[in-house]
């Protein structure tokens, strides 16, 4: 299984009432495929998955599946505080159509590395598919150390990790040490320094409201390998991630650029509340700023491959 692109963790429209809308989700799963995102990942934390039962999770991955079909891969969220509840959403997974599974460490019972690794291998047992792990140790409270990563290797289904620890030198001994386990960038703030490292993948939440902007700095980075023009892209964003990181307002803001760009996206579950006027305010001047700036860097730009197209033709006229 290869990690190359713009993973996008799908956001869940919550009505008023706190019930799920599976027609604004399908549209939206439909508009991020269209967008052109290369995966997406259903029951993530941008998803809300701690507050939705095992048979709203299901429900999500068998509808992403229906209106994605073969035109995307889907990664399956099986993050739970119970391990026992990991295991039943991997192997419904397996048989709802996920091509991969996601498995993170049981939060708050702060594992060792050895019973973390059986954690995990438990879970690639019981479903038989492609894995990406999910190190997030300011969610989880434990790191995914190199023991846990030497264990759980011995197993091939774990081919890639993403990598949300906001530490430079996980990212500097992932890549080095462990090459045959595919490291994603799960920090926004570092989509720049992933790729300039080798990642090719990159999970980023701003994509459900923003993919063609987050696929613009993928492009020029890993298939253009125009890291001027990256850095450009990445300045373009940085007052973006910086909203949505301030002040615990992750999801909402996430949510909130979906609904400024047309689509429904609910309301929070609980305990997480809505922005208020100020936030919705700040938020949608950054998205303007962002869009005009990003937008103009592409049309002053082109592609390696394009310039040498272009070069060519002038030489042959000349001639």
């Amino acid at each position: 299984m290869k990690f190359q692109g713009i993973y996008t963790p799908v956001i869940t429209p919550f009505r008023d009432d706190a019930s799920i809308d599976f027609d604004a989700y399908a549209a939206h799963v439909n508009y991020l495929v269209e967008s052109g995102v290369h995966g997406l990942m259903i029951g993530g934390t941008t998803g809300e998955y701690y507050v939705e039962s095992h048979e709203e999770r299901l429900q999500l991955l068998t509808k992403a599946k229906e209106v994605v079909g073969n035109k995307a891969q889907i990664i399956f969220g099986t993050g739970s505080i119970d391990p026992k509840a990991s295991i039943k959403l991997a192997e419904g997974g397996a048989k709802n159509g996920a091509d991969v599974l996601l498995v993170a460490t049981p939060p708050y019972s702060l594992p060792t590395q050895r019973e973390l690794a059986l954690h995990a291998l438990t879970i690639d047992r019981a479903a038989n598919l492609p894995i990406m792990l999910y190190n997030y140790p300011d969610r989880m409270g434990v790191n995914m150390e190199a023991e846990f990563l030497d264990r759980v290797g011995k197993s091939s289904n774990f081919c890639g990790i993403k990598e949300s620890s906001g530490d430079i030198n996980r990212l500097h001994m992932l890549l080095r040490d462990y090459p045959h386990i595919q490291t994603s960038c799960g920090m926004d703030d570092q989509a720049l320094e992933f790729f300039a490292w080798g990642a090719k993948s990159w999970v980023c939440a701003g994509s459900n409201f923003l993919p063609k902007e987050h696929i613009a700095l993928y492009e020029a980075c890993v298939i253009e390998n125009n890291f001027n023009k990256g850095r450009r892209i990445m300045s373009a964003m940085m007052p973006l991630m910086h909203v949505l990181e301030q002040g615990g307002k992750f999801i909402q803001s996430v949510k909130h650029g979906v609904s400024l760009d047309g689509r429904f996206a609910g309301t929070v579950r609980r305990p997480l509340r809505d922005l208020n006027k100020d936030d919705k305010r700040e938020l949608a001047q950054v998205i303007g700023t962002l869009k005009t700036s990003i937008a103009n860097i592409l049309s002053q730009t082109s592609s390696p491959s394009l310039s040498a197209e272009k070069t060519d033709k002038k030489a042959k006229a000349g001639a």
